[in-house]
């Protein structure tokens, strides 16, 4: 078994919802190794320290424990996935201008998922990177946590598509 640390968080559909309403059930269903943030109503974030075979299991049975407490709660995102560089500066004890400047000189350096005053990455396509371009050591269980999490955002934003958009996106071979 692994630890793995991770945030999950939801809104409810009816944004009045005091999620402090929750935390009782959340414990009785199996999140009790989380820390519950309930500073927005209709909003709950829950980070976890879960013990599991591998990272995906570990995301998948806290959201399994978080559905069954609030069966209408619905995933806004699985986190640690997506990161500016001051994010991944933290996360690997660099700094970011060390990182800034590995964007800048680097051809094979990652493409980020968002450019604009501030660029976004999927964190584990940059611990890839990281970890084979430049041979630098990185936490096994972030880099497994955050493939779990960017697959899991990603397959959630692909289910709100209808079945023909995906059709079409699918037959560009992307």
């Amino acid at each position: 078994m692994k630890e793995f640390e991770f945030t999950l968080k939801f809104s409810f559909p009816n944004s009045t919802q005091d999620p402090q309403e929750y935390i009782e059930a959340l414990g009785e269903s199996g999140c009790d190794d989380a820390i519950i943030g309930i500073r927005q109503k209709g909003r709950v974030a829950l980070q976890f320290t879960r013990e599991s075979v591998d990272a995906f299991s570990a995301v998948k049975s806290a959201i399994q424990g978080v559905k069954r407490a609030i069966p209408e709660a619905k995933l806004i995102e699985s986190t640690p996935d997506l990161v500016g560089l001051t994010d991944i500066a933290n996360l690997i004890g660099v700094t970011r201008q060390y990182l800034r400047k590995l964007e800048t000189t680097k051809v094979n350096f990652p493409q980020p998922v968002h450019t604009g005053k501030v660029s976004i990455w999927h964190l584990f396509d940059f611990l890839q990177w990281y970890e084979e371009s430049l041979q630098k050591p990185v936490n096994l269980s972030i880099k497994e946590i955050s493939s779990a999490n960017m697959q899991i955002n990603i397959a959630k934003e692909w289910a709100q598509l209808d079945h023909s958009t995906q059709s079409k996106i699918a037959s560009l071979g992307l």
